[in-house]
């Protein structure tokens, strides 16, 4: 099966010269039936099939980087024998072997160009290329400094799964570390370097299969990046786009930039011009305010880092991310009540409470069901500064925990809570 297209006139040297061995090949591909069966409409199945035509061809024939008129046949022979091991992101490229991945990546392509055939091919002959020509093999075992690596790191996954990555820049705490971050004095190759070794460091922890982890939400703090020297700023991030956009096609679900200047938002609006609306739909800028409310519409809160307004904490010994979170709405103008109910005696429970946008005051009380009892008052009213709050209480009798807040602003929000009970001995009772 063959593809008949209209070849630009730019790489009519790269692909219509030697028709007669590409016909060979194509003959002889296992074109009739995928790796893997995927649910896509039959147009979609049909271009992927042809796709996987065209790279089976490519690399038996040895032209999977482009067409070398050059080449004596002996040599071209040699340099097919080892194309045939020839793969991406991991992944084995010759769809006669039989790997379900490979469709899989196939597919991200296709869906790049829109499942045109041809512009999918050429982007991925481009990309190989890139990865050949830029050493991208080597680039996961160089050396960075540790102030450098920090500034990157996984943590959790969001609402379908994906591989959260972070990228702060806040970090950054001399101006030698800023410099080599941000490429002045002329060094921005290696910070290009740096930036795509993070890159494919992240893509080493994804599955490339069907319903598994196949994309990476991707978090990049701008908090504290270097205003005064936005001109470096620029072209790295303009490189470093263009990059994604051409080489990466469906490996970052989102690019979402936190925490972002002005300067910033301006220089990106001018960058996203040079890629196409699928790519666009993919960078969302959030001013300081938004931050919590943005992450919260693609990370569930447990799964959150508390600096950015969530529920997680590193070596958290109370709750994991396995915990329930339960939330409630807060009508503008109004109080809401949250109760957390206790039916068992000499343990101690725990809560953590957060309210998206804070801009509220809160109060806790334990109330006892026994109505001869006192109340307990163990926070008095107090306006929310941090993003979550918590506290526990030892329980004597039954009753109730609640928490009272007062939303006093004219916006509608929502306030997270989880809660755990363990058995526990008051602290009393140790002093004796």
């Amino acid at each position: 099966m063959r593809e008949e297209a209209v070849v630009p006139v730019d790489i009519i040297d790269d692909m219509s010269s030697e028709n007669d061995d590409e016909q060979h090949h194509i003959s002889d591909q296992p074109a009739g039936q995928l790796a893997c069966p995927l649910d896509l409409k039959s147009s979609r199945i049909n271009a992927l099939l042809r796709l996987r035509c065209r790279v089976e061809d490519a690399i038996l024939g040895g032209y999977i980087y482009g067409k070398n008129k050059h080449k004596l046949l002996s040599s071209r022979l040699c340099i097919t024998e080892d194309l045939r091991d020839i793969s991406l992101w991991d992944v084995p490229l010759l769809p006669s072997k039989g790997n379900p991945s490979t469709d899989i990546v196939l597919m991200n392509f296709l869906r790049a160009k829109d499942y045109s055939v041809y512009d999918a091919f050429k982007m991925l002959r481009k990309t190989l290329r890139w990865r050949r020509d830029f050493r991208v093999a080597d680039i996961l075992d160089e050396k960075f400094s540790p102030e450098l690596e920090s500034l990157w790191y996984t943590n959790g996954k969001d609402k379908e799964g994906r591989l959260l990555c972070y990228n702060v820049f806040r970090n950054i705490k001399n101006k030698e570390l800023e410099e080599e971050i941000w490429g002045r004095h002329h060094h921005h190759q290696e910070c290009l370097r740096w930036r795509v070794h993070i890159m494919e460091k992240a893509i080493q922890q994804l599955d490339f299969k069907q319903g598994g982890v196949n994309s990476i939400l991707q978090i990049i703090d701008l908090g504290n990046s270097p205003g005064n020297s936005w001109k470096e700023v620029r072209w790295i991030n303009r490189k470093m786009m263009s990059l994604v956009h051409d080489h990466y096609p469906g490996i970052i679900y989102k690019n979402i930039f936190i925490n972002v200047p002005v300067w910033f938002s301006t220089v990106h609006a001018l960058n996203l011009r040079m890629i196409t609306q699928r790519s666009k739909n993919t960078f969302i800028f959030v001013k300081p305010s938004k931050v919590t409310e943005t992450l919260l519409k693609y990370i569930c809160p447990e799964n959150l880092l508390a600096q950015y307004g969530g529920l997680k904490t590193e070596n958290d010994v109370e709750f994991s991310t396995d915990d329930k979170v339960l939330e409630i709405s807060l009508k503008p103008c109004s109080i809401g009540l949250i109760k957390i109910p206790v039916k068992e005696v000499e343990v101690t429970i725990t809560w953590d409470m957060m309210v998206v946008g804070n801009e509220v005051t809160y109060r806790e009380e334990f109330i006892p069901d026994d109505d001869c009892s006192y109340r307990v008052l163990l926070q008095e009213e107090k306006k929310m500064v941090e993003s979550t709050v918590r506290n526990s209480f030892h329980i004597r009798e039954e009753g109730k925990i609640v928490i009272t807040i007062d939303n006093p602003t004219y916006k509608k929000k929502t306030a997270f809570y989880r809660y755990k009970t363990k058995p526990s001995v008051p602290i009393y009772m140790y002093l004796k």
